[in-house]
């Protein structure tokens, strides 16, 4: 896979030049307050370098799920306040998406302007399944830059999506893969090519659907599979234990089955985990061995020896890659495992391992708990994105800036300039 960069853009020269970019701004929001800012300031580099050079920059992004309709609790409004203070510079927000206002605030940019257009997904094309409906979008949002524009892609937690702004208007102007995008690709190559050994793999969340095809691509090539979160309880069943009210995917027990059959020398499940009588921050809780979670209880958290024994193989580890929670991390009764082993990857990534911190929760849990973000060699952007790229599937929005487009490989691409 051969891609063009963002320093390959700038050498060719962007002064004068308008420049769309497809940043990842989705944030969480109270109200209109930014609780986690991290893919925001994660956007900085490439929107700072193309400004600082003269271009004129168009921003795209989303909000939430607003579904192809304008919803006023998802405008941008906050993002492009937040957006403006991270780059030092007046960030200006268009009042619709391709619209009148976004046309003559295009045509009114002046050489290191930078414009927020509202939320992509406000047009329901953005994310049609309709190719022509998605080009139609693409087209309006290319001819924003006029006769001299470019694509940049920098908005890594979309990249495994075919949607208008991600894909399709890649098709329509030169393209280039941005800082965040061209970092988190490498980050994730390193991950599957050729990582350094014990190389070992956190996986937890809720559900082992939503994780299967990641573990049947990485338990053969680990040393290490450690499976936390409501995901293992779907496990502990089926090693026939009982798990009480825990999550459980009773029609997923007999592949855990297959996976604990296949891999029982990779993959480690919890030895203790903290109970609770329901689901709440307050609920009575109390430490189990893992075979006897009584009846009504739930699991929602791993305990204290689980954690011991997990942080003694995560420390010995060289590379490690973490995607989901071990619990209910956002109540602090059940944030113990989370942070016993994210602080375990810590100590790792301090003795010279490195580890990646794959997205989504995980990177949230790291925010929430207060551990330093410096502590990991990388955190990713987008947590969806980077389990498909570890499954080893094609993700459109990397595969349309391939300039060899007779390569397949998505786990081996490489980068120019």
């Amino acid at each position: 896979m051969t891609v063009k960069t963002l320093q390959d853009l700038l050498a060719a020269g962007v002064e004068g030049r308008t420049v769309l970019v497809r940043s990842d701004l989705n944030v969480p929001l109270d109200g209109t307050t930014i609780t986690d800012a991290g893919r925001i300031d994660a956007s900085v580099p490439t929107l700072s370098a193309l400004a600082d050079a003269g271009a004129k920059v168009i921003v795209m992004a989303h909000l939430g799920r607003p579904k192809g309709a304008v919803d006023p609790a998802l405008s941008l409004a906050p993002v492009a306040a937040r957006l403006g203070d991270a780059l030092g510079r007046y960030v200006q927000l268009a009042a619709d998406v391709v619209g009148i206002d976004a046309q003559a605030r295009a045509e009114g940019l002046t050489d290191g302007d930078v414009m927020l257009l509202e939320n992509i997904r406000f047009d329901p094309r953005e994310t049609s399944k309709d190719a022509a409906e998605r080009a139609a979008l693409a087209g309006e949002l290319a001819a924003l830059t006029g006769g001299d524009g470019a694509f940049v892609s920098d908005g890594f937690g979309v990249v495994h999506r075919e949607q208008a702004s991600v894909y399709d208007v890649a098709k329509l102007l030169p393209h280039y893969a941005g800082t965040l995008v061209a970092a988190e690709v490498d980050v994730l190559r390193a991950v599957t090519g050729g990582a350094e050994r014990p190389n070992a793999v956190v996986l937890g969340g809720s559900k082992v659907s939503d994780k299967l095809a990641v573990i049947e691509a990485l338990a053969p090539k680990v040393d290490t599979l450690v499976i936390g979160g409501g995901m293992c309880f779907t496990f502990l069943a089926a090693r026939g234990l009982p798990v009480g009210s825990s999550l459980l995917q009773e029609e997923m027990v007999d592949t855990c089955k297959d996976l604990l059959d296949r891999y029982a020398d990779v993959i480690h499940l919890p030895c203790d985990i903290v109970v609770a009588d329901g689901f709440a921050a307050d609920a009575e809780a109390r430490t189990v061995p893992a075979g006897e979670i009584p009846d009504g209880w739930m699991g929602l958290d791993i305990g204290a020896e689980s954690v011991s024994r997990f942080a003694a193989v995560l420390r010995a580890a060289r590379t490690v890659f973490w995607n989901g929670p071990m619990g209910v991390f956002e109540f602090e009764r059940f944030s113990a495992g989370t942070r016993g082993v994210a602080e375990a990857i810590i100590e790792a990534t301090a003795d010279g391992a490195f580890s990646v911190v794959g997205g989504g929760d995980s990177a949230a849990a790291v925010r929430t708990l207060g551990l330093a973000e410096d502590g990991f060699s990388h955190i990713s952007t987008g947590g969806g994105a980077s389990l498909e790229y570890l499954e080893g599937k094609e993700l459109p929005g990397l595969a349309v800036l391939d300039d060899a487009p007779s390569s397949t490989a998505p786990s081996a691409p490489t980068t120019e300039g």
